[in-house]
Parts: C-alpha cells; structure tokens; sequence
C-alpha cells in the first residue's frame, strides 16, 4: 500500500489514455454483465416448468389453430388428469405495443389447477369462475399499472381473428403472486381470462392455439406425447406434443444457440480489450523507461518493479470493473421501461444483475488488467539500468 500513491502519480501521468483505457474496459464489463443476465433470465425462465404438464400446439406452427375437440379426445387418454386450451390473446393496453404484457384465454378452473405457483385466495378464484369477463393478474402487471382487485379495463388484439369492433372489457377478480422459492421462474405479469368469453366475442369457428395438459406420472411424458400425436397423425390439424420445458426452449431456440451466440460477443469484446489495455501500459512503459531506471538505480529491485507495474495495470483493471458493473446494474433496471425494447425484456421473470454475474464480471476485469501488464511488467523487470538511461 505504500508504493499506491506512486501508482497512482503514474495514472494521472497521462489522465486522457487512463480514462479512456477506464472506459473501455467498463464497456467491455458493461457488456459481458449485461449479456450474461440475459442468458442466466433465459434459463431462469424454464425453471418454472413442470415435468408433468405437456403443450400440445399444430405440427408446423403456432400460427395455425386447432379444432376445439381436441380437447377431450386428449382428455379420454390413460394417464391424463387434466386439460385446457390456452389461446394466446396478443392483447395490447390502451391499444399502445408499449404498454404490452402476456395474455391468455384459458379453461379457468383446469388452467389454475394446473398451475399452483399462481398463488390464488379462494375468493379470487370464486369471483373469476362467477363471471366471464372476470380475469386474473400478475402482481408485476397490477403493479405496474397501478391495479387492484374490481377494477375494470380493456384490451384490443394485435392478431386479425381476435379483433373485433370495439375492445374487450375485462374486470379483474383476483391478483396472483409468486412463491419464487418453492416455483422458482414463476411469471408474475401474465393475464388469463376465459377462454369461452373470446370464443363467444369474436363469433367464430372454435380454435384452439394450444392446449395444456397435466398427466399423472411425469415419467410417462413421452408415452403420452406420443399418444396424443398419434391420435391426430391423419387430420387436416396434426400436433406436436412436448414437455412444457422443451416447449418453452424451443421459442429460445428460434433465435439459434442464444448462450453461445452472446458469450461469443462477450468473448470478442474481452479479448479486443485486453489487447488496448496491453498496448496503453507498454506505452505508458516505454514513456517512463528513464523514471524505471531511475527507480532502480535508487535501489528498487526488478521484483518490486514488476509488482509497481502489475499493480499499475491491475488498478486499471479494479477501476473499469467497478464503472462497468455499475453501469450494468442502472441498464438493466432501466431496459423494462424503454420503447419498444422494453415491450421484450419485461417477458423475462426477475430480471436483474445477480452477485454472481457481477462478482464474475469484476474478476473478469481485475485478471484483464493483471493480464494486460505482464509482458511490460516482465520487460521492465528485465531491462538494465544502463540501457533504460541510455537515451538520458
């Protein structure tokens, strides 16, 4: 500790390639972090699935519906103890994309019995049963608009066959919360109302989007996948079956390996860094190769050299950690609340920088700088007095 104000005294040598050096790195963590908690909310996200409940959608895509009676031939299978349509809904608050959030028309009573991370009272649920434009909340999207219990508002769909003259009208009966210890993954902004009150409104051919199904022994998922598909192999709508978790990786998927592809950004940009860090210390090193000289003529060994330089570079290091984590941190907590971005990120569950991201992120800076300043840290170490004051 005592050679830091030399250490420093080097830094404020040349400020204006510190602070850029500073930057730069931060940037590098800034992106490393924020990627990262992207990869880690993707994985998150799946946790909430259950082993015993299936999705069974249309064969080629989501985009092509399913005849309702569906329903209970999947329902007469062995092994299968509930099912439910679950239509996704597109709705959009105040007819505004910015103010979108997850909407679903459900079979209510099988849907929530399926679903017990949705922390329900009974009252609630008695409320939502009694009326068909009842519907139920997230405590993330209550919140977020300021909602309570009673309080009635519409929604218009962005997608053609569920549009219609004027705007459906939903009151809300009940506002569940999540247990994220007992479910982890649990998304606290979906609305669901009833599916029949959609059917009915929009005065068309009953279609069904997906349907859920909760089967007795998870063990017998594939067996029953495979019945299920099997029962519709020869119709205009044939079906694809999958766990719940493969269901939601596949939306994942759609976009190609997204771990890999943002690590590998992070990656580059690390290694881009390291190479302008090392370059601005053997800079600031060749610059001050009399002060060197000097210092070891003043009886500095080469080892106490080589400390003052690593500690140098491993500073730069600690400095660009700490900005970058911090500018993670702010990002992340403002991105749900951007235009159109926003609209995305708020889809993932208890988005934010976890310690170990960031714990990571600062480790990754501290050995970047520490990396940086080995070579001129070793040279410096290396060089004789005669020829570092050669040049005096």
């Amino acid at each position: 500790m005592k050679f830091l104000p030399l250490v420093l005294r080097h830094l404020r040598h040349n400020w204006l390639r510190t602070l850029s050096t500073v930057v730069a790195m931060a940037v590098c963590i800034f992106l490393f972090c924020t990627l990262e908690t992207f990869v880690e909310a993707t994985k998150y996200n799946l946790k909430s699935a259950n082993d015993s409940r299936l999705v069974t959608r249309h064969n080629v895509s989501l985009v092509f519906p399913m005849p309702v009676s569906y329903r209970e031939r999947i329902k007469s299978l062995p092994g299968v103890k509930r099912v439910s349509v679950s239509n996704w809904f597109g709705g959009k608050y105040k007819d505004d994309m910015k103010l979108f959030f997850p909407s679903f028309a459900v079979d209510g009573e099988e849907y929530l019995a399926m679903y017990p991370e949705y922390l329900l009272d009974d009252a609630a649920r008695s409320a939502f049963f009694k009326d068909q434009r009842a519907c139920i909340v997230g405590q993330e999207t209550a919140d977020r608009f300021g909602w309570k219990v009673g309080d009635s508002f519409q929604l218009e769909s962005f997608i053609p066959r569920y549009r219609k003259e004027s705007p459906f009208e939903f009151m809300i009966a009940g506002i569940y919360k999540t247990d994220t210890v007992r479910h982890p993954g649990t998304n606290g902004t979906i609305m669901i109302f009833h599916y029949k009150y959609l059917y009915e409104a929009t005065s068309q051919k009953a279609q069904v989007g997906s349907f859920v199904t909760q089967i007795e022994d998870p063990a017998m998922a594939v067996t029953i996948s495979r019945q299920i598909d099997e029962l519709f192999e020869n119709s205009d709508s044939a079906t694809k079956t999958e766990t719940e978790a493969a269901f939601r990786a596949s939306f994942v998927s759609l976009g190609g390996n997204l771990a890999l592809l943002l690590r590998s950004i992070g990656v580059a940009v690390t290694f881009t860094i390291l190479l302008v860090t090392a370059n601005t210390m053997s800079m600031a090193i060749r610059e001050r190769r009399t002060e060197i000289g000097i210092l070891k003529t003043l009886g500095f060994s080469d080892g106490r050299v080589l400390g003052i330089v690593l500690s140098e570079s491993t500073l730069l290091g600690i400095l660009g950690g700490t900005v970058g984590i911090v500018l993670a941190h702010n990002m992340i907590q403002v991105l749900p609340r951007l235009p159109f971005i926003g609209d995305a990120v708020r889809g993932f569950p208890r988005l934010g920088l976890s310690l170990p991201t960031a714990a990571f992120g600062f480790g990754t800076a501290v050995l970047l700088g520490f990396v940086a300043g080995l070579i001129p840290a070793f040279l410096s170490y290396r060089a004789r007095i005669t020829s570092l004051l050669r040049h005096v």
